[in-house]
């Protein structure tokens, strides 16, 4: 099997944008905490601070989504480097670690979302029950 560097080039557009939209996702999470933290500092609601311990775990693993994501770049770059002065199988291997790093990288994303879904449904489904009575 041989690699062309142009290959792990591939990723730089992919990879650029899904950092740009981890990075959006973290900035909004983290205005929401700020600002549920100002009012269960108010309030002392048991829900707030359920809510916040949501949010702190999808803060967590935004993290780990970044910090991935930013892996498989990172060796995309090395492989690249690697097929440029022929080392060949190096390159192959460090491509593959960056694919696998991309992969957890958006399996974490997908944790992220069902947990994101699963607080939003939790949260209207109060309207739900409103609306029922």
């Amino acid at each position: 099997m041989t690699l062309n560097i142009e290959t792990p080039a591939l990723l730089f557009s992919a990879t650029s944008l899904i950092l740009l939209a981890y990075t959006n996702r973290f900035l909004t999470i983290a205005q929401i905490v700020r600002s549920l933290k100002k009012n269960y500092d108010e309030k002392e609601n048991k829900s707030i601070l359920l809510e916040i311990k949501n949010l702190n775990l999808r803060l967590t693993l935004i993290r780990y989504m970044q910090m991935f994501g930013v892996m498989s770049l990172f060796l995309s770059v090395l492989a690249m480097m690697l097929l440029f002065i022929e080392q060949q199988l190096f390159g192959i291997y460090i491509f593959g670690l960056s694919l696998l790093s991309l992969l957890i990288s958006l399996g974490v994303s997908f944790w992220e979302i069902s947990i994101s879904v699963n607080a939003l449904r939790l949260h209207l489904s109060d309207l739900a029950d409103k609306e029922v009575n």
